[in-house]
């Protein structure tokens, strides 16, 4: 690990105005997955700021009806919290399936948003990778891509994001605020808050240079039955090949995302309306673009069986 500097902050105000004084500067609060990067050098900031302190670890109400979960809540907290059991179940369930129980507590919600890939070829500073060093090559796509992206890729990176709790929100239509290092505040929705790759794949979200996430929050309970199913090589402790997030209403209609397919939650919403029809529909319409290599192609296979599966299990 290279050397680095350190300050620990009390405001959203100070975090941004420390990240604009620091060249190579970096927000950190559980740091489950910044450390790592860190230990690998893939990640070599030089100013960590920390932001664990910061009062973004409320939830509660919003005017509106929604759900409002503040930046620093913890993995944990989220998914106990009676309220989300209760209306976003989807989002608690998702949690549950994402990771250890010791991760649980030290990741924070905005955290968990920004963990960046764990394709293979992105760990092993000995291989090319345009995610990792822009310019150097995708050695994903020449070569074992079995874990990786069959949908929304680009001919400079097929990584996926790893992520289930994002799975979750983007079924239930979250937004993403934020603070810039202007002090403005904006609203993004989940679904354009992940960049697709293009020729730019080594930048993951839309966020500008020290854009601080303060908080997601949700839309009024849509009622339904929640499921959140992940198909994984190990039962525990491992990412998504393929998970579905979906809250299905008893006449059949509702809101399904897929996991492990892309370089973010895949939605498709004109597929939600074909959810009456069964999986075989919506995977048609939600994958109609994919691009599936050699090694993943049983992804797609995949997807419209666990999707099968939640909805024979949301039939009861």
């Amino acid at each position: 690990m290279k050397s680095f500097t350190y300050e620990r902050v009390d405001t959203p105000q100070a975090a941004t105005a420390a990240f604009a004084a620091n060249t190579g500067a970096r927000y950190i609060a559980g740091g489950t997955n910044l450390l790592d990067l860190m230990k690998l050098e893939i990640e070599t900031p030089t100013h960590l700021i920390d932001i664990s302190r910061l009062e973004l670890n409320g939830m509660g109400e919003t005017e509106d009806g929604g759900f409002r979960i503040g930046a620093t809540v913890r993995n944990t907290d989220l998914a106990s919290d009676m309220r989300v059991r209760k209306d976003y179940a989807l989002l608690s369930r998702a949690l549950v399936a994402g990771a250890s129980g010791q991760l649980r507590n030290k990741a924070t919600t905005a955290g968990n948003l920004l963990q960046r890939t764990r394709c293979p070829y992105f760990y092993d500073t000995n291989q090319p990778c345009n995610k990792r060093k822009p310019g150097s090559g995708c050695a994903a796509i020449g070569g074992y891509n079995r874990q990786l992206a069959i949908v929304g890729g680009s001919a400079s990176c097929i990584a996926t994001y790893p992520g289930d709790m994002a799975v979750a929100l983007r079924a239930l239509d979250a937004s993403v605020e934020t603070m810039t290092t202007d002090g403005k505040g904006r609203t993004i929705p989940l679904g354009q808050f992940y960049k697709p790759p293009g020729d730019t794949p080594h930048l993951d979200t839309v966020l500008a240079p020290g854009e601080l996430i303060t908080a997601v929050t949700l839309p009024k309970p849509v009622g339904g039955t929640h499921i959140y199913h992940k198909v994984r090589d190990r039962a525990s402790y491992a990412f998504a090949l393929v998970s579905v997030g979906a809250v299905i209403q008893k006449d059949g209609s509702g809101q399904v995302a897929f996991g492990g397919v892309a370089y973010t939650p895949w939605r498709v919403e004109a597929a939600d309306a074909e959810l009456p029809r069964g999986a075989k529909a919506v995977t048609a319409k939600a994958f109609a673009d994919a691009e599936p290599r050699e090694h993943n192609a049983y992804k797609l296979t995949l997807a419209q069986r666990t999707l099968g599966a939640v909805l024979a299990q949301a039939k009861g």
